[in-house]
């Protein structure tokens, strides 16, 4: 299979149409070998428009919703980015080429050694795995200039936003009752935090931050 094609035809079809034209993200997705992140058994789909299972609970979501949200970021040359539940490190990878530097945020030694393997066969020096708990961020190496986070999600730890630097920004799916999900930026200006609504999605979900069922009597 000619990937390289096929990652031209992706961005030609599932990132330009969809409103994505900055030059430095269509760069990004163009430089970045989607196959090398997803099983070998899947390998051929890597580039269709699918969500692509790569371990229990992680994901890589559809190639138009990954380039909404990195657009919405708005990622500068020399900010410094935290990856929350980064899984195969597809994402990572993609924000390295628009970043200063890149924490890889999992839960798992397994898929941290996985992740520092792939990024040194493709040559990604700017992206660094870390293992760690989700829902606590990385706030030894706080404040991020952006935080990314790589599942929907229902709640919003408020770790996540405590470490965010005066004027940064926290991009993620936020699900509402329904399920469905909707693109969100949120910004920290002093002490408060101020949300800005995106587009609708619906990519893999992160369980661990859904709502706790509620019981009325």
């Amino acid at each position: 299979m000619d990937f390289d094609l096929a990652r031209e035809i992706m961005v030609d079809s599932q990132i330009r149409p969809n409103d994505v034209t900055d030059p430095r993200i269509v760069s990004a997705f163009l430089r970045t070998p989607r196959e090398v992140f997803v099983p070998n058994a899947r390998k051929g789909v890597a580039y269709s428009e699918l969500e692509i299972t790569t371990s229990p609970g992680r994901a890589l979501w559809i190639a138009r919703d990954t380039a909404k949200l990195i657009k919405m970021a708005e990622i500068q040359p020399a900010d410094v980015v935290l990856v929350v539940g980064a899984g195969a490190g597809y994402e990572a990878a993609l924000i390295s080429h628009l970043a200063d530097t890149v924490i890889a945020l999992e839960e798992t030694a397994q898929l941290v050694d996985a992740m520092s393997q792939r990024f040194a066969t493709i040559g990604v020096d700017r992206a660094a795995p870390v293992e760690g708990p989700l829902a606590k961020g990385l706030p030894g190496q706080a404040p991020f200039d952006v935080i990314f986070v790589a599942g929907m999600i229902e709640l919003l730890p408020d770790a996540w936003t405590e470490q965010l630097r005066d004027g940064g920004r926290l991009v993620a799916v936020v699900a509402d009752a329904g399920g469905m999900g909707r693109g969100k930026v949120f910004t920290k200006a002093g002490n408060t935090v101020s949300a800005r609504e995106g587009f609708d999605c619906c990519p893999p979900r992160f369980s661990a931050f859904d709502r706790k069922p509620s019981f009325s009597f």
